[in-house]
């Protein structure tokens, strides 16, 4: 069985790292924690790092201060964003425009210091009515240094209407704004299944589910946050159990927890293989070379890119609708190969080639 060293690493110094107060020791040794900094540090981990550690013999290390260095940094612009968005709130309510701020902020605002959740672009929900004149708003001059992904519509929340989305959203506080932000059940959901259908790959968006299922209410409504499509709720449910498994997050609801820790193997130790190396420029497509279709031109190394294009199956799993279980992977892989051929070969049809 294949160890994933670095993986489960990223797993040690992260367990249960959104608590305020951890009674649990740090087990990383000084060497561990200098091997394993790099990858908390490029996949936006650094303050969730220092966070766990603070209190341990090893805050004292050289390792520790660049970690406590980078919650420093992460502090100050965790402000600056909030300026942004409370104008860019201000710029839509003179629209009258309704807008929901999804990951980043609505996350981190949950956290006991936004620090520990970096974020970078600003991401907006509006109603599909409102895309056209929100767009005419962020590209406008006012809102310039506003770093944001509009979205009219989100794959995560595909199978809720909108309207239902929005008459269970909540107003919270930014700075002097009132800002929306999703139900917590539609926001658990919508990250779960964000996590999975990246691969998984960054250690942070764990956390977010981590964090979120530690400071559960006792009236969270799981019928919502699973919603009606039973392969939705097999994914939030095993990112739930992903976020037990990985970084000891408790489920405080025993029958969701039953079924939530009946996580496959496979998956697991996936997730711990792309945690070796979490980068965003060795995920898809970052890593491929080229468009596929170049090599119809220029055949030589056609071959390499087809091998580095080969689906992660976890990804591939979301992408063509598949569950989560025990049985082998390839049949999604497959598909999710097949799936984008037909998209090269229809991009090629309608482009006359």
């Amino acid at each position: 069985m294949v160890e994933y060293i670095r993986g489960r690493l990223v797993s040690q110094a992260l367990w249960r790292s959104w608590r305020m107060h951890s009674a649990e020791a740090c087990s990383l040794t000084t060497e561990e924690l200098e091997s394993v900094t790099p990858l908390l540090y490029e996949s936006g981990a650094a303050g969730l790092g220092w966070w766990r550690i603070r209190s341990t013999q090893l805050r004292d290390t050289s390792s520790a201060e660049l970690l406590h260095q980078a919650f420093r940094l992460l502090a100050l612009r965790a402000r600056t964003h909030e300026t942004r968005i409370e104008k860019l709130f201000r710029l839509f309510r003179n629209a009258s425009i309704e807008a929901i701020v999804v990951k980043g902020w609505a996350i981190a605002r949950r956290y006991p210091e936004q620090a520990l959740r970096p974020y970078g672009d600003i991401d907006l929900l509006v109603r599909p009515a409102d895309f056209d004149r929100a767009l005419r708003i962020l590209q406008g001059e006012d809102a310039r240094d506003c770093f944001t992904d509009l979205h009219a519509q989100m794959f995560e929340l595909a199978d809720r209407p909108i309207e239902d989305v929005f008459s269970r959203s909540q107003l919270v506080q930014c700075g002097e704004e009132n800002v929306r932000v999703l139900a917590l059940a539609d926001h658990f959901a919508l990250l779960s299944i964000h996590l999975l259908k990246h691969a998984a790959w960054r250690p942070l968006w764990l956390c977010d589910i981590g964090m979120l299922l530690d400071t559960m209410p006792n009236d969270f409504d799981w019928d919502v946050c699973l919603g009606q499509d039973n392969r939705r709720a097999n994914w939030i449910l095993s990112a739930a159990g992903l976020a037990h498994v990985l970084l000891g997050a408790e489920i405080n609801d025993e029958s969701v927890a039953a079924r939530a820790k009946q996580v496959p193997d496979w998956l697991a130790e996936r997730v711990l293989r792309n945690w070796e190396t979490p980068f965003a420029h060795l995920q898809a497509p970052l890593r491929h070379h080229a468009p596929i279709r170049s090599y119809f031109r220029h055949p030589p190394g056609l071959l390499k890119d087809v091998a580095r294009r080969w689906p992660d199956p976890i990804l591939a799993t979301v992408s063509v609708n598949g569950t989560f279980g025990r049985r082998p992977r390839l049949r999604y892989q497959l598909g999710n190969w097949l799936l984008r051929a037909v998209r090269v070969a229809t991009a090629g049809t309608l482009s006359g080639e």
